[in-house]
């Protein structure tokens, strides 16, 4: 895949470029009110356009490093990064990053390399499997913990269970997180950065399991995750970025694009967070990342019937290709319009209450 824009990458018309910023958008609103990266949206959704899949990740994750400064910066001001913990975290996920998209770029050409059908079907396989498995996991639990709390009726927060749990065993040795105002065995902490890394490097999804696992198994607050995980994200990320645009598996096109795209979606969805309850964020969350993993697992028998696994016609692979691109435009369009939806219903109601006081403030009547 020499040069810039080599024959690897998808011949982008101004149709294309039309969804491609609107995968950015909803991305973006995503992102901003679930406080997580818009990866599982936009990466199906470009390999859905025929892009392959490691340079939708590449792509993916250069357009990130922007969001991820920006971000970081303003959860520094507000004291909400532990850069301790993040620095732990980030040495064994800056080695799983590596070893990850060395994996991508060999499977990617295996098999008769970028242009050849086998190997972008290894590797988009590789890439669909652990987004399903990953995500899969991390959607029922966002899910089920979300309709507990609801159904508990009690405070909305995230349950400790888990953290207690692993704060009851024995691990040593053990390191003291001061803003987070955790104790944590130095071995889950390395165990968490090499997961992070990982998925990072490969489906540019590190961030699902590194804030949970921040909160859930950490115990570390709501309020710190989310920063601490977007300082770890810019020199993780920055890897992952410069190690696939130095195999030339970024596409800057599609990066600027997302960009233009996540901008204004991040902006709505972060005004969300400040006017829904935390829990019917979880839940939005989760039904989301379910369906997008629906429409995901819809592609892989046509990955499956390229390499020859399985055997049927290859013209039901555009009915197999249009359902995972249906279903997964579903769950974008479905979350952004409810998340739109309850946004202008919040800000309808502020307008109500503030019509209501001046009505009824007795300096205004006179």
């Amino acid at each position: 895949m020499g040069g810039l824009f080599g024959g690897g990458f998808v011949a982008l018309t101004f149709g294309n470029a039309l969804i491609v910023i609107f995968l950015g958008f909803v991305g973006g609103v995503l992102s901003g009110f679930t406080g997580s990266g818009g990866a599982f949206f936009m990466t199906p959704g470009m390999m859905n356009l025929g892009i392959t899949g490691v340079v939708a990740v590449g792509s993916n994750v250069a357009h990130r490093l922007g969001n991820n400064l920006m971000g970081s910066l303003k959860h520094a001001k507000l004291g909400n990064v532990d850069k301790k913990l993040a620095i732990f975290l980030v040495v064994p996920a800056l080695i799983a990053v590596r070893v990850a998209v060395w994996i991508n770029g060999r499977l990617l050409h295996a098999g008769g390399g970028a242009e050849g059908e086998g190997g972008s079907a290894v590797s988009n396989l590789y890439i669909s499997l652990v987004f399903v498995g990953v995500l899969t996991a991390v959607g029922i639990f966002i899910l089920r913990d979300a309709l507990r709390s609801r159904d508990a009726k009690e405070a909305e927060g995230p349950s400790m269970r888990a953290a207690n749990f692993v704060a009851g065993l024995h691990l040593p040795p053990y390191v003291t997180f001061p803003v987070a105002d955790v104790r944590v065995s130095l071995w889950l902490v390395v165990l968490v950065g090499l997961v992070v890394g990982y998925l990072d490097g490969t489906v540019a999804i590190g961030g699902f399991v590194g804030v949970p696992a921040m909160i859930y198994l950490f115990g570390v607050p709501t309020s710190v995750a989310p920063g601490t995980e977007l300082f770890l994200a810019m020199f993780g990320g920055g890897l992952a970025a410069l190690s696939y645009a130095y195999q030339g598996l970024v596409d800057l096109r599609l990066t600027f694009l997302l960009l233009l795209g996540s901008i204004v979606g991040v902006y709505v969805g972060t005004y969300g967070t400040k006017v829904v309850k935390e829990v019917l964020i979880r839940l939005v969350m989760g039904s989301v990342i379910l369906l997008c993993v629906l429409s995901r697992a819809l592609a892989l028998p046509v990955y499956l019937r390229q390499m020859g696994v399985v055997r049927f016609a290859p013209h039901l692979d555009s009915w197999f290709n249009v359902g995972s691109t249906v279903m997964l435009f579903a769950a974008g369009l479905g979350g952004t319009g409810l998340i739109l939806l309850l946004v202008v219903r919040a800000r309808l109601a502020q307008r109500r209450l503030q019509s209501t006081l001046q009505v009824s403030d007795p300096g205004l009547e006179s």
